[in-house]
């Protein structure tokens, strides 16, 4: 299909889709409704028209499912956002608390020769500034098996790989705290009964709970 085809919704779709596990699973239109912020009404005529175009499979009453196309062009809009993003902060010096709203905006505005010259620019790079795969040139993106580092328990050492982008306040918090992607966090305590994490990171104390840090995700370090 032709990019010139692809609509900003269609586009934001797509993502929405990928993002909550639309390339293996079933995604159900409430969910797809609330990742979007629109009514489930909504949501249940573009599903169909999606399907008609070929981007989905989509049964009413079930849920939609990303085809080969649908996920070749979400994981392109998805490369574009994370390039953009690198960008503002590599080379226009914007926080990373910042971008995503940015490059919410300029994912659907760029060219494919653009993209490519931002991605030579920044030497083909593997992540974005939150720590997000940055899906291929020729459209691929290598899944990665993290975890939730509120799953973690007393003693695990973790290395966070990944941030959730879409809250600048906590992104700012995390940032003061040092838990950021790359950073090497131990945990050295968990107080069940009040839901209290106590970690060790960059050679201070942090003490949060699950709510605090939710959207950091890493592996055993």
């Amino acid at each position: 299909m032709a990019e010139s085809q692809t609509t900003i919704a269609v586009q934001n779709y797509l993502k929405a889709i990928h993002s909550l596990g639309g390339d293996d699973n079933v995604v159900s239109p409430a969910d797809i409704a609330d990742r979007l912020n629109v009514r489930a009404p909504s949501v249940t005529g573009m599903l169909k028209r999606l399907a008609e175009s070929g981007w989905i499979d989509y049964e009413s009453g079930a849920g939609a499912k990303l085809t080969k196309a649908g996920r070749s062009e979400a994981l392109r809009v998805i490369r574009r956002h994370r390039l953009v993003e690198l960008f503002l902060t590599k080379v226009l010096g914007l926080d990373w608390s910042e971008v995503d709203t940015e490059a919410e905006e300029l994912e659907h505005a760029i060219s494919p020769r653009l993209e490519q010259a931002i991605a030579a620019h920044l030497g083909e790079p593997l992540e974005d500034p939150h720590g997000h795969l940055i899906p291929t040139r020729e459209g691929t993106m290598t899944a990665r098996d993290l975890r939730r580092l509120s799953d973690f328990r007393a003693g695990d050492r973790v290395l966070i790989r990944e941030a959730q982008d879409d809250n600048s306040a906590r992104l700012r918090r995390w940032q003061e705290q040092g838990l950021t992607p790359g950073a090497t966090v131990v945990v050295r305590s968990y107080q069940e009964l009040d839901d209290v994490f106590e970690l060790e990171v960059c050679g201070k104390t942090v003490r949060l709970g699950s709510e605090g840090l939710h959207g950091l995700r890493g592996e055993m370090g």
